[in-house]
């Protein structure tokens, strides 16, 4: 059966790896971004794409309708969109207190808010049963490393998926989370990562390896398929190991 898949982020990294999935299953597929160009340059076969920033609510209204129109009902809802803000433009002035609401304000908005605009406005359209909505967190809402401020904003997300998961179960419709780990061939590091850093990320791992936006995929298109219809607000680490329990 063909579903109807919202992914924001979709134009690059995991998101873009998500979106090929999905639609090598036949499943209709929208790319969110706030860069049209990339959007456009994503490539995959019959995705339609929309152009906004999903931390505006005029513009996620505006995807709201276009969602209407194009596909009606949401079968699964895919939050990839968000990032550490450091590919941002940097705070005004050298005031120390300044950069702190900066950062903080910056990483609540790329990581949490859009997730829940997006949700909230599409929430009506999930499909009943079937539904599936999915977030992307990460290893550092665990343990708080690298951007303190971008480690907290995907924290936020698992109290919003739980309450979702409980509110939304009686209808048919399941809520996760997927946590990676150090995962490479994004543009979460700009122009690249220190090769010092980067093996020290690696050896945190139990498998000797980087983590690949395929298997991040892999794991979204899982958790959206009939055999995961009995689980629900759950965090689902893919890091190798390098967090484990919870």
């Amino acid at each position: 059966m063909t579903r109807n898949v919202v992914i924001s982020g979709g134009g690059s990294g995991i998101g873009l790896a998500t979106a090929r999935v999905f639609a090598a299953d036949g499943d209709r597929v929208l790319l969110l971004g706030r860069r049209k160009d990339v959007l456009e340059r994503a490539g995959v076969p019959g995705a339609l794409t929309y152009a906004a920033d999903l931390a505006d609510p005029e513009a996620v209204r505006g995807v709201a309708g276009f969602v209407g129109r194009e596909f009606g009902a949401v079968d699964v809802l895919v939050h990839s969109a968000g990032g550490d803000g450091l590919l941002e433009p940097p705070a005004d002035g050298d005031d120390p207190l300044d950069a702190v609401a900066h950062s903080w304000t910056v990483n609540f908005r790329l990581n949490l808010l859009t997730a829940a605009l997006l949700t909230e406005a599409l929430r009506g359209r999930l499909a009943e049963p079937g539904g599936r909505v999915l977030f992307l967190s990460s290893l550092a809402a665990y343990q708080g490393r690298g951007q303190v401020a971008y480690a907290a904003a995907k924290a936020g997300l698992h109290p919003y998926a739980h309450a979702l998961a409980r509110t939304l179960g009686p209808h048919g419709i399941t809520v996760n989370v997927v946590a990676p780990g150090y995962i490479e061939d994004t543009a979460f590091f700009g122009d690249g990562i220190d090769g010092e850093l980067r093996a020290w990320l690696i050896g945190q791992t139990l498998d000797g390896r980087a983590g690949t936006p395929g298997d991040v995929a892999a794991t979204l298109h899982w958790l959206a398929s009939p055999g995961a219809a009995h689980i629900t607000s759950q965090i689902v680490q893919v890091n190798g190991g390098a967090e484990r329990g919870h």
